[in-house]
């Protein structure tokens, strides 16, 4: 018999966030249109749905840096579920729609959504006999009781402090003195009520969505980022787990070395863990994440999994991670300490891009993961290890990733040579030659093949998500309207032709 933890031998995916869908409230979110977006991915012949990390995200609005590794963005929560859980009425929400799949305006949309989710708690609170055992059941879950009360008080709590970061606040709630947290609890009781119903309705208005992909036959693939937020709940609860000094300031920070993508590699500035401490609890934590990110995607992509075999540790005043150096992570001990916990094959997928080492490679093989390959980093140089002769089964194969171009803006920006060996390795021509790595990536022998919608669309650089290293502009892309059926039968055929189809 197959386990439940068994990744489909061949299929066709999408990878586009929540965020990206279309709608009328400023932001795609867990509403009605991720149900039609199931069903033309069902219809087009992918069994795939890869999204990004949905916790509640930090400046920038990147989804890889949140306050919370456990909590859900209340901001995916769905207004037009509202109104059908009868939290809102539809005369609550009118004068608030915007048209539909405009790109995402994060100020506004945050404004509408929040007076929107207010209005919705206190009808919620008006009806405590309707809500009140999902409320109980919900908090008092295993999965969500180790997290949701530390997410709740410090959500509270950044509401009513400002945003500075928690290090900042008074000594006793910084340092989580119990008479201070005690004294917090009662002065912010009713946020804290606000911050228990916005993760429940999260929580419920996602399964809603999950129970939708799982019944047109589509799996989802969560991510899971390495490390988290300086100014998240995560470290405020568990300063013993991070590298920090008594003032709860980061003593060196994760970063990445010079690479593809930046000269002077990426300063991402998160706290570092202290592995040994971590072990020494019985990998406790992690594995409570790692349940927590399985209770909402059938499969984790875990990133900058090369971190976890080694990680590169950066001084804390340092102004670029060009001068770090590598220290030894967790490696084989964490995994089994999942595999016990979860089960095998163990449901993960292992991000290894970039900088590559032998440990690295060896952790893959030893743990059984999938890795990942991009077609766009095929061609640089041709006998890449992305290129699809090189490939192997356990790979997904991505024509390219959030933090690449779009394969149409990155074919017109490359240099003639690149050009070339793309036309002649896929024998097309300029015209064509979106379609033609698209038919690579489907006929490869990669377990699955995985497109960003942008290149299901054939768009240009335009709508491309993220530029790693660049902190303004990213994030806000969103489809218009749902793809044309017409190319519904295109994309079946090629699932078809390649194997990919799921069969009913």
């Amino acid at each position: 018999m197959t386990s439940s933890n068994e990744p489909p031998s061949r299929a066709a995916g999408i990878l586009l966030h929540p965020t990206s869908l279309p709608g009328a409230w400023g932001s795609g979110d867990f509403g009605f249109e991720a149900e039609h977006f199931l069903d033309w991915a069902a219809e087009a012949g992918f069994s795939l749905w890869q999204i990004l990390p949905v916790g509640p995200p930090a400046a920038g609005r990147s989804p890889y840096t949140c306050f919370s590794a456990f909590a859900i963005d209340p901001m995916l929560i769905s207004i037009d579920r509202l109104v059908a859980d009868q939290l809102l009425n539809p005369e609550d929400i009118q004068p608030y729609r915007s048209e539909p799949g405009d790109a995402c305006d994060w100020r506004q949309a945050t404004e509408t959504r929040s007076l929107l989710l207010r209005t919705a708690f206190q009808r919620f609170r008006q009806s405590p006999e309707r809500w009140q055992d999902e409320l109980d059941r919900f908090s008092n879950d295993p999965l969500q009781k180790p997290w949701l009360e530390d997410w709740c008080l410090f959500a509270a709590l950044r509401r009513a402090l400002g945003a500075s970061g928690w290090w900042t606040w008074e000594a006793g709630l910084a340092q989580r003195s119990p008479q201070a947290l005690e004294a917090a609890r009662r002065e912010h009781q009713e946020a804290l009520e606000f911050e228990r119903f916005l993760q429940l309705t999260a929580h419920r208005h996602w399964a809603q969505v999950r129970k939708a992909a799982g019944d047109r036959g589509i799996r989802i693939l969560g991510d899971l980022p390495i490390y988290v937020a300086h100014d998240s709940a995560d470290i405020w609860a568990h300063p013993d787990l991070f590298e920090l000094d008594d003032q709860g300031l980061p003593t060196r920070v994760a970063g990445v070395p010079p690479d593809y993508f930046s000269e002077d590699g990426q300063l991402w500035g998160n706290p570092l863990y202290r592995w040994d401490v971590i072990e020494d609890q019985g990998f406790d934590w992690w594995i409570d994440r790692l349940r927590t990110n399985l209770s909402i995607s059938d499969f984790v992509r875990l990133d900058h999994f090369r971190a976890f075999a080694g990680y590169w540790v950066v001084e804390a005043d340092a102004e670029t991670a060009r001068d770090g150096h590598w220290s030894d992570g967790p490696g084989e001990k964490l995994f089994q300490a999942f595999a016990r916990a979860v089960g095998e094959p163990l449901p993960l997928v292992a991000e290894d891009l970039g900088d590559i080492s032998e440990d690295v490679h060896q952790l893959r093989e030893s743990t059984g993961l999938p890795c990942m390959r991009v077609l766009q980093f095929g061609f640089e140089p041709i006998n890449s290890e992305h290129a699809p002769h090189r490939l192997r089964e356990d790979t997904l194969l991505y024509t390219g990733t959030h933090d690449n171009d779009t394969t149409l803006g990155w074919y017109q920006s490359a240099d003639d040579h690149t050009r070339n060996l793309v036309r002649c390795y896929a024998g097309g021509n300029d015209d064509t030659a979106v379609d033609d790595l698209i038919r690579l990536a489907y006929t490869s022998v990669a377990r699955w093949a995985v497109l960003p919608m942008q290149d299901i669309l054939a768009l240009g650089s335009e709508a491309r998500f993220n530029t790693p290293g660049v902190a303004e502009g990213n994030w806000g892309w969103r489809l218009k309207t749902l793809p044309d059926p017409g190319l519904t039968g295109k994309f079946r055929w090629l699932a078809e032709i390649s194997g990919r189809l799921k069969s009913t």
